[in-house]
């Protein structure tokens, strides 16, 4: 069943997401990363419900970012607690009892918080497995700082070209994406302005997370609460998840259990793009082992 857009009223925010292989009884939410888009996880979405025993996979757009609506109080709802409030409302909607996770940077940092049930107590025990693609209960101080300079400002350009040149630029670290990917992510994370150029598809107020909100991504307490499978993918030059922090996932929470595996993505830094074989089929395999 090919992919479905749609809309819901989330926590009082419309809320934009894309529905793959709706006719399966078991689901995965796929959720993007910090300035991103639902779309990133396309190819993963596909390979996941194209299979005859697949899943019912949920890309969501999150608040400020692609079609999803923008935030009136960005101080207050652009972090962590309010992104759970969002998934909780998704969950009651869509009528998902329990779901796996996988979640790019700060999608992984939404399926911590969701999955420990601290923000949202009605989501205990309904996720089932945790995949946390380049993220970690602590990410690297110059990483957060490296982000926070650019993405308040996005840059504009007069011509998709040289917007899809930027992203080439930025997201280099992503992995090896073909000619046609390349296109696909500069479209579906494009928003033309009032004076005709383009630029990157958010809400530039999000960046507010980090000034309003400077400890959120500090979620040791949450991952020490979890008690399910995590699957960490660190990119092999990954500048915001040190190995320290991923060797300390594995001496406390689920790690302290066995629950914990960590996996280096060669070739990549922030973030594997989930787009290749290898990739893909890793994430499945757990996945399915978690069931």
């Amino acid at each position: 069943m090919p992919m479905t857009s749609r809309y819901l009223t989330c926590a009082g925010r419309e809320i934009h997401y894309t529905e793959w292989g709706a006719q399966h009884p078991r689901t995965v939410i796929a959720w993007h990363g910090l300035a991103r888009t639902g779309r990133d996880m396309d190819e993963l979405a596909a390979h996941l419900s194209e299979r005859a025993d697949g899943y019912r996979v949920i890309c969501p757009d999150t608040i400020g970012r692609g079609l999803s609506q923008w935030s009136p109080l960005p101080q207050a709802e652009y972090c962590l607690a309010f992104y759970a409030r969002i998934a909780a409302d998704l969950f009651s909607q869509l009528k998902i009892d329990k779901a796996h996770w996988v979640g790019t940077s700060m999608g992984g940092a939404i399926g911590t918080v969701c999955a420990s049930g601290l923000f949202e107590p009605e989501l205990k025990h309904r996720i089932l497995s945790l995949t946390l693609n380049d993220t970690a209960p602590q990410v690297a101080d110059a990483a957060i700082a490296r982000i926070r300079s650019y993405a308040g400002n996005p840059p504009t350009f007069a011509t998709m070209l040289e917007l899809e040149a930027f992203f080439r630029q930025v997201y280099k670290a992503f992995g090896a994406l073909t000619d046609a990917q390349w296109r696909r992510l500069t479209e579906t994370s494009t928003r033309r302005l009032a004076d005709g150029r383009v630029t990157p598809h958010y809400d530039p107020a999000m960046v507010q997370q980090f000034t309003s909100h400077p400890d959120d991504y500090l979620v040791w307490d949450h991952y020490d609460a979890l008690n399910i499978p995590v699957l960490c993918l660190r990119g092999e030059n990954s500048d915001l998840v040190l190995r320290d922090t991923t060797c300390e996932m594995l001496r406390r929470g689920p790690g302290t259990w066995g629950l914990t595996q960590v996996v280096e993505i060669a070739g990549c830094g922030h973030a594997p793009a989930l787009n290749v074989p290898d990739q893909l089929n890793l994430v499945a395999k757990f996945i399915d082992a978690a069931n």
